[in-house]
């Protein structure tokens, strides 16, 4: 682990800024889900047990360096009461006078949020300058966002260079999950990687190929594999002008070592809508006038002999069209069958991605896996081997 923690810092009596995502969704003024401030809870709560001042830095929606009331972080001020269980004062600044004031008047106990980082262009041009007016008001930073960390921005990147800097818990726990399924992983290794097309996903294919041992591909991406093998998928959803580096991705695959596993078998139907009528195919058998929307279960019964040789398991992205019955039947059966191995201590498993943690939670199968991060675009991006800003500088 190349990087510090809550425990490797002295907190008590220190001025703690803290870079959260709190970035929720709020109808008339209300959060209506606050999950993301939850995950946050605990290292909030570990820097006061601890005698330190948590001070939360943080951005919300898109205001391009202009300060856009509807944009204001003080709406979320009872929420992060709430879970926080602790005093909140809220300023209308993150960095001058203002902010500077709101620091000094904070007392033991007490949690101060400051305005939207983003109300300031020099939030997303990781400026110097402003990272320098953040560092005065605390001795630590902080960086529990790693939601954030994909992107190099003032509050993410250039502060963390002025200050002591460690991970918070929840970044803590989401370097040490993709640490576990990609650095230093328990083999076998399998990816489960769907979703519609492979130009949005070629990066982590390639390189992913080179890091596990079983790669199955799945959703409309499949579709696409299938098609570069001369395979006709009839109206299914299907990138033809991919076929040429899904097949280079296949050869990278087989001088990698790495077996991929496409759909043996398919579900098809002839109309996109919920309970459509469907039959069951051999996956080079789809009628010219249906759409492939679903694995078949000759293809589950492939996959689960997949699971159960493994031990570690990196997921993003569904099977099929998950969204509409019964077309969520292969990654219902999947899923369902990674949270088992996993509850019995057979398998590592860490899940992300939007349409993933939809699909886990439908299928109820998210509770059970070793760790589901909630960060899409740096989740994808650390899968793709990419350096992270965030995390970068934090680095010891």
């Amino acid at each position: 682990m190349g990087w510090n923690t809550l425990d490797d810092m002295e907190l008590a009596g220190k001025r703690v800024l803290l870079r959260v995502d709190i970035n929720v969704p709020v109808d008339n003024g209300v959060v209506s889900d606050d999950t993301r401030i939850r995950r946050v809870a605990p290292t909030v709560a570990d820097i006061l047990a601890h005698g330190g001042s948590p001070i939360l830095l943080a951005h919300f929606g898109r205001p391009k360096g202009q300060v856009v009331p509807e944009m204001s972080l003080r709406p979320l001020h009872p929420a992060l009461e709430a879970a926080f269980g602790a005093p909140v004062v809220f300023c209308a600044d993150c960095r001058g006078p203002a902010a500077e004031a709101a620091v000094a008047a904070l007392q033991d106990g007490e949690i101060l949020l400051l305005e939207n980082t983003r109300f300031h262009p020099g939030e997303e041009k990781n400026d110097t300058d402003l990272a320098a007016e953040m560092a005065q008001l605390g001795d630590i930073y902080c960086n529990d966002a790693f939601s954030a960390a994909h992107r190099a921005h003032a509050s993410t990147e250039a502060l963390a260079q002025l200050l002591p800097a460690c991970a918070g818990r929840l970044m803590q726990a989401e370097l040490s999950a993709l640490e576990g399924a990609l650095g230093q992983p328990k083999r076998p290794v399998t990816a489960v990687v769907g979703g519609a097309k492979v130009s949005s996903k070629l990066e982590l294919l390639g390189n992913l190929v080179e890091k596990v041992d079983h790669l199955v591909i799945g959703g409309g991406m499949a579709n696409t594999f299938l098609a570069a093998q001369g395979i006709d998928v009839g109206k299914s959803l299907c990138e033809h002008d991919m076929t040429g580096t899904a097949l280079e991705i296949m050869a990278k695959a087989q001088t990698a070592g790495c077996k991929i596993l496409l759909p043996a078998d398919v579900v098809v139907a002839r109309e996109f809508k919920a309970g459509a009528d469907n039959q069951t195919v051999a996956a080079d058998a789809c009628p010219a006038d249906a759409m492939i929307l679903d694995a078949g279960p000759a293809t589950v019964a492939a996959m689960a002999d997949v699971l159960a040789s493994s031990q570690t398991l990196i997921w993003n992205g569904p099977m099929g069209a998950f969204e509409i019955p019964p077309f969520d039947a292969a990654t219902n059966a999947a899923a369902q069958q990674a949270a088992a191995l996993t509850k019995s201590g057979d398998l590592i498993s860490v899940a992300g991605g939007g349409d993933t943690v939809a699909a886990l939670n439908q299928a109820g199968a998210a509770k059970d896996f070793s760790y589901i991060s909630t960060a899409g675009g740096a989740f994808l991006e650390w899968m793709e081997g990419k350096t992270l800003p965030g995390v970068a500088a934090l680095t010891r």
